[in-house]
């Protein structure tokens, strides 16, 4: 596997930082990466998948959104639409730069993103969700003890992973007005829904709701007893093989060099 640092501008022209993970060899296709909530393009799960599909000659572009990670900008002033700006700068950065993504993996809010901007990326021939959920505005029950403060006050301090954050409310009202059912029932991609049973972060209902909405071809993967981060090596090691066997249906093109 070959490893580059890469980066950005995002919509809102702060540099974003962003990692590129190759095949040794050449490169069939490229996917992108959507991490989760609060999360990093650095974190376990990701690295993981991003390894197991170079060995099947994908290249991956993962990135920190705005306000987190590497990147620039404050989280403070970021919001579901902003990440979805996000994904598609990165979508095109890939375009301008490389080849457009034939793959979108997006991990829990992260995979809601990659479902609400799939459409807008048409090269995307399969989307992969992992403990994503089927409402935006579900990631605000990890704050739920704040939200009085944040609709009384404008914003307010919440902890989340073990480290503060600062949730404005417009973060609450963009997250509200997210509708992704009709989005899903118009993909027209190859769409791979993957669930922990025993996610408690986001419960397995937003799988069977996100799976019902979408058209074949579709598939369901359940991840057991993984908890919602993928935080243990063998989890996150199987999502990986099994993303990795599952598109190559989806991305049976002849191997080229890659970049243009």
């Amino acid at each position: 596997m070959t490893a580059k640092r890469e980066e950005f501008i995002g919509t809102e022209g702060q540099k974003l930082a962003a990692r590129m993970d190759g095949p040794a060899g050449p490169i069939r296709a490229f996917a992108l990466f959507a991490h989760c909530f609060t999360c990093g393009k650095d974190i376990f799960a990701a690295s993981r998948i991003a390894q197991a599909l170079t060995e099947h000659g994908i290249a991956v572009l993962r990135f920190d959104f705005t306000g987190l990670g590497a990147s620039e900008g404050e989280f403070s002033n970021t919001n579901f639409s902003s990440n979805l700006a996000d994904l598609i700068a990165a979508a095109n950065y890939l375009r301008q730069n490389y080849r457009a993504p034939a793959l979108l993996i997006g991990h829990s809010l992260g995979g809601a993103a990659v479902l609400a901007a799939a459409t807008d990326i048409p090269e995307a021939r399969a989307v992969v969700t992992i403990g994503a959920p089927i409402d935006p505005a579900h990631v605000t029950g990890l704050f739920r003890n704040h939200i009085d403060q944040i609709e009384g006050e404008g914003e307010a301090e919440v902890q989340l992973a073990g480290r503060p954050f600062r949730i404005k409310r417009q973060f609450l009202i963009d997250a509200a007005e997210q509708k992704l059912t009709g989005k899903i029932g118009h993909l027209r991609k190859a769409l791979l829904v993957m669930h922990s049973p025993r996610d408690t972060t986001v419960g397995i209902d937003n799988a069977l709701q996100i799976f019902s909405a979408a058209k074949h071809p579709k598939s369901f993967v359940s991840l057991d007893d993984a908890d919602h981060l993928l935080t243990c090596k063998s989890d996150a090691i199987y999502a990986a093989k099994v993303i990795a066997a599952w598109s190559e249906r989806y991305l049976s093109t002849p191997a080229t060099a890659g970049a243009k």
